[in-house]
């Protein structure tokens, strides 16, 4: 059977696992010399070329879920994002960047490319017609992410690589909300696809890694650029992501369900003043979600009413974890303007609609029941607590 036609939780739990050909175990052996032979082989490998077995293995089963050709696997997701966009940028480049993303790729763009002699628009909107209003006559890239960090907003993958493409400029993708799971943004047309494989992809939040997915002329270039930067991840975390990414597929379905249900929960509380969710109709961008994703992920956003202190509230909680970090197996909750997007002014944040009050909600694979009650208990013990 080829790879295009297996399922999903095959591809999940085989491709890219090591044959243990001497003792024929279950799962992938571990890899974890720095050091191989030269002489009389057909690659010569070293963990900062990103070629150990465990590393080139890995990368086949990323690159068979988002339906690339070839693969990377970093340090981190900003170790993946930043030489991703150092391979195709340079003096006197340009990069039409989204408004709203990661807080995270913001910074990078606001502190590092002027060190690199790189120029920077960010949208004002994130409609097709607001990357092409950026677009200039140096500009070599447009960088999207969608669903985006923390407010969900849903960008037209497909409108946005056709504008691409007619001007001859590369595109790239933040794919981590998603996950290969709900999203293939390749095949809108979409030139490379990145994740913080922390997230979804590790899933239990034990893991360090990121992860860019692309065609193989594409990561030659990306490949270039980082065996000079060092981004590699230690064969050791390689493995434990393999071993992580074979329930991929039943963990982000799981999620799906329980994100869906609580948007539906939320958006009808009393205490809630809004809720950010593409699963929702009420939505703006619900029918192009529904149109460019498999399943609506499990990860929403919301905002409590202004008189329920949205710390406090957090504070309350038992079963779901005031945490960094999102899309393990265990539901967490944060406040974007103290963690993700901390590093954006109060005047950056104001303008992309990040508010004080907002909180974003990794929706883990917990019974639905507990996770509801844990809510309401929360926000009941805060308004008494606050009024007493």
């Amino acid at each position: 059977m080829s790879k295009k036609k297996q399922g999903l939780n095959t591809i999940c739990t085989h491709v890219g696992e090591i044959k243990d050909k001497q003792f024929k175990g279950a799962v992938s052996p571990i890899y974890l010399s720095t050091s191989y032979e030269f002489d009389g082989v057909d690659v010569k490998r070293y963990p900062r070329y990103f070629n150990t077995p465990n590393q080139e293995f890995l990368a086949k089963k990323i690159a068979a879920l988002e339906h690339t050709e070839a693969a990377m696997i970093f340090s981190s997701g900003m170790a993946a994002i930043s030489h991703m966009f150092l391979a195709f940028l340079q003096k006197g480049d340009h990069i039409v960047v989204q408004n709203t993303l990661y807080g995270g790729t913001s910074n990078f763009i606001r502190e590092e490319f002027h060190k690199y002699g790189i120029d920077y628009t960010f949208t004002n909107g994130y409609a097709v017609s607001d990357f092409e209003a950026a677009i200039q006559s140096n500009t070599k890239l447009i960088h999207i992410e969608t669903p985006s960090n923390p407010l969900l907003t849903i960008t037209d993958i497909k409108g946005v690589a056709d504008l691409a493409k007619s001007k001859g400029i590369v595109t790239t993708i933040d794919n981590t909300f998603a996950s290969p799971v709900n999203q293939n943004p390749i095949d809108f047309g979409i030139d490379i696809v990145m994740h913080s494989a922390t997230k979804y992809l590790g899933g239990h939040s034990d893991i360090s890694a990121g992860a860019v997915a692309s065609s193989v002329a594409h990561m030659d270039r990306i490949w270039n650029v980082s065996k000079n930067l060092g981004g590699n991840l230690s064969d050791m975390t390689v493995w434990m992501l393999e071993r992580s990414m074979k329930t991929l597929a039943l963990r982000v379905k799981a999620q799906n369900k329980n994100a869906r249900k609580l948007a539906k929960f939320l958006d009808k509380h009393e205490d809630v003043s809004k809720v950010y969710y593409p699963g929702l109709k009420s939505h703006p961008e619900h029918l192009l979600a529904k149109a460019q994703m498999k399943g609506y992920g499990g990860m929403l956003s919301f905002e409590l009413r202004k008189d329920i202190d949205a710390m406090a509230f957090m504070k309350q909680l038992n079963l779901i974890k005031p945490s960094m970090s999102l899309a393990g197996v265990e539901s967490t909750m944060l406040l974007p303007s103290k963690t993700s997007h901390s590093l954006l002014t109060q005047e950056q944040r104001d303008a992309v609609g990040i508010s004080d009050q907002l909180i974003r909600f990794s929706v883990g694979i917990e019974t639905f029941r507990d996770l509801k009650i844990d809510i309401e208990h929360a926000i009941i013990n805060t308004k008494t607590t606050s009024f007493a």
